[in-house]
């Protein structure tokens, strides 16, 4: 739109100074035109989008002289590879960023930190192998979120604890091999989740999750095929078909491992590995002054801590109306005693009255034959 100024120029140059009105005209069209005159020459500005696809970049254009208007902003199909910590700072009315097909393996945390009006986030097609926990810090207003077909290996725990809001989830086209539950419990508003294409190793590394994926497709939500890889006995067979008795064996294995949650492959404890070689002095000092990492508490987001809570507060509930129901019980019993008891007292009253009345009878009978 900034290129259309030339263009008029030199049409109406000519009768500008015969003509105060077309002057007038020409001036109201330079005031129409001067918001996007901050739009970036690699980009196509429109009221409310900049369109800068396909531009082959290989460093983010100047933003900080996008139009105030700007809700969206298209960067896919060039060559990122990294993006500075303030690339996008004074952009809080953005609402859609596009950053899909390019080359970024690396993000740095807070990068969206001044994004708080987006709801749309599409970072799909990248080299991204880790994501800090910190990526998406000040997005409240996240609806949608893509991810897909990247690298990634995990979800780090606190990655989507701000997230309540979000309704649509991809990580498919990844290389995920199990999930933490912990990490997805916070997404209460979750309707949609893509968790295809990844190599799914369907043993108890993954039977919490399941268990929640189950608790999101029961309240009506989509959760595409989870194809396993491992073990062989499951490998192709959608982990949701799978039945829950077939993870029964992860109680064994966690009685074995001294209660630790999960299982591993070869059913060892999850500190095996750390403790087969021998250990030095200095190692055994750690050890004794400080817990190692296969065993410390796993964490938990605010939502957890919220059930676990209503747990405790329930548990204490069911034992008062428990309670109760033994007082109520005790009382019938005591009753039902009391009226046996006067019962057979009544029973044994019966007979002497009758007795009486028999002794009364002949006297009677004297009575009357003498009468």
């Amino acid at each position: 739109m900034r290129l259309l100024i030339g263009p008029v120029v030199s049409h109406c140059g000519r009768s500008i100074r015969s003509s105060p009105a077309l002057l007038c005209v020409f001036y109201l069209l330079v005031m129409q035109l001067q918001p996007s005159s901050g739009c970036p020459s690699v980009c196509v500005c429109s009221v409310s989008e900049a369109e800068c696809s396909g531009r082959g970049l290989v460093a983010l254009p100047p933003l900080s002289s996008l139009p105030s208007a700007t809700r969206t902003l298209l960067l896919p199909n060039n060559r990122l590879s990294s993006l500075p910590a303030a690339a996008f700072a004074n952009l809080s009315s953005l609402q859609r960023l596009d950053l899909s097909n390019n080359y970024l393996d690396n993000l740095p945390a807070g990068l969206f930190a001044d994004l708080t009006n987006l709801s749309d986030l599409s970072l799909r097609n990248n080299s991204l192998t880790a994501l800090d926990r910190d990526l998406l810090q000040g997005l409240g207003s996240l609806r949608r979120l893509d991810l897909s077909l990247n690298g990634l290996a995990a979800v780090p725990l606190g990655l989507l604890d701000q997230q309540q809001g979000l309704t649509w989830l991809s990580l498919a086209g990844n290389r995920l091999q199990a999930l933490e539950r912990a990490a997805f419990e916070p997404l209460v508003n979750l309707q949609h989740l893509e968790l295809g294409s990844n190599p799914w190793e369907c043993d108890c590394n993954l039977r919490d999750f399941k268990h929640w994926m189950e608790w999101l497709i029961y309240r009506g939500g989509y959760v595409d095929a989870m194809d396993c890889t491992l073990p062989k006995d499951l490998r192709g067979r959608d982990i949701r078909s799978v039945p829950v008795e077939m993870f029964n064996y992860c109680l064994q294995l966690e009685d074995e491992n001294g209660g630790s949650s999960g299982g591993t492959k070869s059913g060892s404890p999850p500190c095996a590995r750390a403790t087969a070689a021998p250990a030095s002095e200095s190692a055994v000092v750690r050890t004794e002054t400080e817990a190692p990492d296969c065993v410390r508490q796993r964490y938990r987001p605010v939502s957890v801590r919220r059930a676990i809570g209503t747990v405790v507060i329930a548990g204490v509930v069911c034992g008062i109306v428990c309670i109760m129901m033994v007082a109520a019980a005790a009382y019938g019993c005591i009753y039902a005693s009391l009226m046996a008891k006067y019962q057979r007292e009544l029973k044994k009253r019966q007979p002497l009255m009758g007795d009486a009345e028999a002794e009364a009878d002949p006297e009677e009978k004297q009575i009357s034959s003498v009468a």
